[in-house]
This record gives C-alpha cells, structure tokens and sequence, in this order.
C-alpha cells in the first residue's frame, strides 16, 4: 500500500512538472519568436506609397477648337473606338453629335442668301444712280449745242438779246461742270458701297465654308500611328461615347508614348521632405506581382493638395522608369519604394523592441531583463537605426514582459539635457519677459546649457540672472540648498559668470 502511494505521488508530482514546464509563461518568453536580434549592416530609410502609370509624353487626340467660333462650347461624343486599340494615321478615332453644327450652318446659309440679295440690290441701285448722272451730262449736252447754236444766229439781234443768250450758256456751262462732279462723287461713293458690301458677301461665304469645314472636322482620325488610351475630363470622369467635351478643353483621347513611362504618386506632408529630386525608386505592378521595375524621382511638388480620401495634404510626385516594357499599360497601379537615405554599417532593431518612459526616453529591453535607454536614429516602417545604448548581437524582447511596466531605464549620460528636447528650441521665443537666456558677456546660452539650468530649477531668465550677480549661488528658494560644489554646465556657467563679476 506504501508503495502504490509513493508511485501515485511520484505520478502526480511529475504531472506537476510537465505543466509547469509546459504552460509555464515564462518558459514561452524564452522562445525565439518573443526575440529580436541588433543587426548591423545597410540601412534603407524609405518612403512606401501607390501610384498610377502613365506615358511621360504623349500625342493629344482633340476635338474641333473652331466649334467655339459658331457658338457650341460641348459636344457629345457619338462614336469613339475601344480604348487600347492599335490604329495608324489617318483612322477613324472617334464622331461628334453634329446636330447642333447643322443648326448653325443653316442659320449662315440663311444669312448668306440675304447677302446675296443684298448686294444685287446694292450693285442695280449704284448701276441706276450712276445712268441717271451719264444721262444728265448728255442733256446738258444737247442744251449747250442748242444755245451755242442760238447764240451764233443772234448776231442781227439786239445787244440786249445776245447778252441774254450768253449769259445761258455760261449757267449751261456751270451746270455741266457740276454734273461733271456729281457723277464723280456718286461713282466714287456706288464704288465704296460696292467694296462694302463685297467684303460682307465675302465674309459671309467665309463664314459659311468654315461651317461646312467644321462639319468634316466633328469625324476625328488620328493624327498618327499608336494606341488609343482614353482620357480624363475636368471632373476626373474619363471620357467614354456619350461623354461632353469642351471646346476650350476639347480632349478625346491621346496615343501615349509607351516607351518612355512615369508613376504619378502623392506623399503625404509627414513624408515629403524627405523625399528629394534624383532618389532611386523600387516599382512594382498589382497586374504583374512578380516584375520589379526601377525608377528615378524626376519632380517633386512645391506645393501641397488636399487629400479628397482625409485632411491630410499631399505632394505630388513624379517618378521615371527606367525600364521599357511592352508589356506596360497607362492607368496601371504601381506600389513605389523612394529610398530617400542607405546608410552602411549602423545599427538597427525592429520597431517592436523600442518602448517609451515618461514619453520622452526611448528604451529597449534586453535578454538579461536590463532596461536600457537608447538614441533613435532614422527609422522605416520596419526597423530603427540605434546610435547609441545597442550593440551588434544584443537579443532584445519584441514585446512587453510581465513584471517589466513602470520600471525606469538605466540610462546613458550622454544623453542628459536633450532627453525632452525634441526638435530645436527656437532662439527668438525667449521664456521670463523681456529678458533672455544669455550669458554674461551677451552672448546666447545654448540650448543644452539651458536645458540644464532647468533641470536644477532654474526655470527663468531672471532667476539666472540673480545666480550671476551671486557669484553662481542659486536664488533663495529655487532647488533647495546650494551643494558643496557646482558641476555641470550649470557651474561653468557660474564659474565664469562669477569671473566677470570680479
């Protein structure tokens, strides 16, 4: 019986051990998943967003720009080909609803026949002007050989008689120089009426031919060999049969020039100034996810968008492959990698192994349960770069351990005064009034020196001015007790502060 109960015992304690070893949780942060190892190497700072391809150049396909001149500002698209259809010079592309063109067109001829008529109208009344004037000069003719006649057989009449036929025949004279005259100035003015109302006809016939011309234009054939890709409107709605087009943005489609491609991308404003003119890009294509493509940044926005998808504003940028590929389409999705930074020999661990205290110190959690404070460098989406506090080699946890949160960091002293300093402090925001953080001789403290002397409790310009003109004494109240010894760039501060006092 004593032994059946020690055998059970043993069972059960056994039982025991295998739970534990098994289930035990600490055992499992052991496991090789919950580590990451420091890795030192090359290091890509990279920029990850999507684009869509296009053809660096390419030929526009337009509709009729003189349909503006007959009034018509949209015209229907009728007929247009499938888009990516191969077609050479001179084929037919696409037809316009030439409905409202026909109004017009018989809205001129109308016009046109009215001059027509105008002007036999105009040419018969200069032609009777000018007869009745030639007649009038004949007349006066007539009545001048009568009175010379006259006056030739008055010679046996009185004085009297003959002045009075002399003086007929002078009015005679007079008025034929007058008529003379007159007929000058009509023929003059029917020939101006004349030039007037050709020009009208002219450019009514003008007017009309163009119409018909335009006619012929509403058929659009390509202006050369290539395919056929279709277009987008003003609205961002590609144009498609049945779509309007404008005649100040009279675009049908265009032959793209698929041996020279781009990838038009937007970055957010987070991410652009980062990105420069002339980094390497890695492409890829969702319709071909095995091809990998590079490229080239060729053009980055100097001025933002807003992001239709969120508030965020974004850059447009531009990017050049530098592959040809018969196999590349316009309108592609394209997932595109901007290298903006390869730095060599740094290193580097995964983003999960770096924690934050007190929001301001960045640390990592080594194997041997150390919390270590470390100095981020560059980052990706993958990795961080470590200058400092990290060694090759180093396994750090991936995650959180139990028994680990709200432990500080052991820290490195080369990092004091800058731990919540997170960007530059600004020269010209001066804290304390009117005064400013300066040293004795005028010159700016730097941003570490102050930082400093806030750390000590010296929060205001004032109150540093006061541990100057006290030989580097701290004021009454600030910090507590003055130490035995001034250290730090706090006491050089002072100590030379309380030189240029003496």
């Amino acid at each position: 019986m004593r032994k059946k109960l020690i055998i059970i015992g043993l069972v059960v304690i056994t039982a025991i051990v295998v739970a534990l070893t098994v289930f035990n949780p600490e055992a499992k942060e052991d496991g090789v998943s919950l580590f990451a190892t420091a890795e030192k190497g090359e290091f890509k700072v990279e920029v990850t967003t999507t684009g869509e391809l296009s053809a660096e150049r390419s030929t526009k396909i337009v509709g009729p720009i003189a349909a503006r001149d007959f009034n018509i500002r949209n015209m229907t698209i009728q007929k247009l080909v499938d888009e990516g259809t191969q077609v050479r010079k001179g084929e037919f592309v696409a037809e316009l609803d030439k409905g409202e063109l026909y109004e017009k067109i018989q809205a001129e001829k109308d016009q046109l026949d009215a001059q027509i008529a105008e002007y036999d109208n105009a040419k018969i009344d200069t032609a009777l002007t000018l007869r009745g004037e030639r007649d009038k000069l004949i007349n006066l003719d007539y009545s001048i050989e009568e009175k010379k006649l006259q006056l030739e057989q008055s010679q046996y009449e009185p004085p009297a008689t003959v002045k009075k036929y002399e003086n007929e025949l002078e009015k005679l004279l007079r008025d034929k120089e007058r008529a003379i005259e007159n007929y000058t100035l009509k023929k003059q003015q029917a020939k101006s009426k004349m030039i007037e109302e050709t020009a009208d006809l002219n450019r009514r016939q003008d007017r009309y031919d163009k119409g018909l011309k335009l006619l012929e234009d509403f058929t659009i054939y390509a202006p050369q060999d290539g395919m056929v890709i279709y277009t987008k409107g003003f609205g961002g709605d590609r144009i498609v049969e049945g779509s309007q087009i404008n005649t100040f943005a009279p675009d049908v489609a265009e032959l793209p020039d698929l041996s020279s491609m781009i990838s038009t991308t937007f970055i957010n404003e987070v991410d652009i100034r980062k990105v420069k003119v002339g980094q390497p890009v890695e492409i890829g294509l969702d319709a071909f996810p095995d091809k990998r493509l590079s490229g080239k940044v060729s053009r980055v926005a100097r001025v933002g968008q807003q992001n239709p998808n969120s508030d965020a504003k974004v850059f447009e940028v531009i990017v050049r492959v530098n592959e040809r590929d018969s196999e590349l389409r316009p309108s592609m999705t394209t997932s595109n990698i901007v290298i903006t930074q390869n730095l060599q020999d740094v290193v580097h661990v995964p983003l999960e192994c770096l924690h934050v205290y007190n929001d301001s110190i960045n640390y990592v959690i080594k194997k041997s349960g150390v919390l270590q404070e470390v100095k981020v460098g560059l980052t990706n989406s993958n990795d961080a770069v470590i200058e400092m506090g990290v060694e090759e080699g180093d396994v750090l946890y991936l995650s959180m351990p139990d028994g680990m949160s709200g432990k500080g960091p052991k820290l490195i002293p080369e990092l004091d005064g800058t731990r919540m300093q997170k960007y530059e402090v600004a020269p010209e925001a001066p804290e304390g009034g009117d005064l400013e953080w300066k040293m004795p001789d005028g010159s700016p403290m730097s941003p570490e020196m102050i930082q400093r002397l806030k750390d000590r409790g010296i929060t205001d310009p004032s109150q540093m001015q006061q541990m100057f003109q006290r030989g580097g004494q701290r004021p009454a109240g600030v910090g507590g007790q003055r130490p035995a010894s001034t250290t730090g760039a706090a006491g050089a501060a002072a100590g030379r502060a309380g030189q240029t006092k003496d």
